[in-house]
């Protein structure tokens, strides 16, 4: 078996590398990748070199976003078999620390994610993980869906961490892939009014189409007016901001209603941004955050194997592995035209 990686070598260029076949461990699958989502973290690694004090150094390989079919087991691997087809939760605890024991894994601070510095990412024919980080697919899940499960996952966790519930009404700003698997989330737990804000208009059509109630383009609309005028002045129950934009974090504050919760998802250019707690404290409002996820992969696939959350809608660009630089090109240059890329390995 051959198995090649795309490498990103220095900002905005990559280049393709024989490399070694993985070694399974005992506990452990080597996955054949068939699909890879290009993620705006891999966009942001690719364009800059770094993500806060994340630093690329060095040859790597992007993607974190995949679903793949097992070729191998290790001799103690209990549930998969070869022909298996999985969704990889790309990260690799200690499970011995006081977060994985708790249940909060994803605060763990010994863990190995894929395309995170120093470990390598999936955009590779082959990849060794550990077989209680892949996930089986059901036959009516496509190994495209298999790879959004990851963003999917995120999405819940931002819904989970605000309470999302039946008859609420929920404000998303960003319509990125977060936004709008956040969206789907926030209406699969009964959301009935749920206001998407963006300044891309392809996006909040696309958000529109699987189900946002209201949209908002920032550009040509006064965000915090249309909001008040859209809930009777009474503000959302709950503000989840996964742009990650100065402006976005600051009017989360405004437009939350007294007693609601709002949810930071997307990280900020900045570390230390304005922001008037004084006005959060007027209204007893909670600020809860988001740092990936936990334990939601069988509940992000079951939601897309009953037909509760339709993901593929997302999916507005494909790429061949060869053209994965091209790819990485075009994503970073046309967000006008880019919902969610994915690559197909083989």
């Amino acid at each position: 078996m051959c198995n090649k990686a795309i490498f990103m070598q220095g900002t905005n260029n990559m280049v393709v590398k024989d490399v070694p076949m993985p070694e399974i461990k005992e506990n452990e699958v080597l996955i054949k990748v068939d699909v890879v989502g290009i993620c705006g973290s891999d966009v942001h690694y690719y364009t800059h070199g770094k993500i806060g004090s994340f630093v690329v150094e060095g040859d790597f390989i992007l993607g974190h976003e995949c679903a793949g079919e097992v070729v191998e087991i290790g001799k103690n691997v209990k549930n998969l078999v070869v022909g298996d087809r999985v969704a990889l939760e790309p990260g690799k605890t200690c499970g011995k620390c006081e977060f994985c024991k708790s249940g909060k894994y994803n605060l763990c601070t010994d863990v190995e994610f894929f395309a995170t510095p120093p470990y390598h990412g999936v955009f590779t024919n082959y990849v060794a993980h550990p077989e209680d980080m892949c996930f089986k697919l059901p036959e009516n899940v496509s190994n495209t869906e298999g790879a959004l499960v990851e963003p999917l996952a995120v999405g819940l966790h931002a819904t989970d961490q605000g309470g999302v519930k039946l008859g609420n009404t929920v404000v998303i700003f960003g319509t990125g892939c977060i936004g709008l698997v956040t969206l789907l989330s926030a209406k699969a737990k009964g959301a009935s009014n749920v206001i998407v804000v963006d300044v891309l208009e392809n996006r909040l059509q696309v958000a529109e189409k699987i189900g946002a109630t209201h949209v908002i383009n920032a550009k040509t609309t006064n965000v915090i007016e249309k909001i008040a005028e859209l809930t009777n002045g009474r503000g959302a129950d709950v503000v989840i901001d996964t742009a990650g934009a100065e402006i976005t974090l600051k009017q989360t504050v405004d437009v939350v209603r007294r007693g609601g919760t709002i949810v930071l998802v997307g990280m900020t250019p900045k570390d230390e941004v304005e922001f008037d707690f004084m006005k959060l404290m007027g209204k007893e409002a909670e600020i809860k955050t988001v740092f990936r996820y936990r334990n939601l992969y069988p509940t992000a696939i079951n939601a897309i194997a009953s037909g509760s959350l339709n993901v593929k809608d997302i999916v507005s660009h494909e790429f061949e592995f060869d053209k994965t630089k091209e790819a990485f090109d075009f994503v970073a240059g046309n967000a006008s035209d880019v919902v969610k890329a994915v690559i197909k390995i083989k």
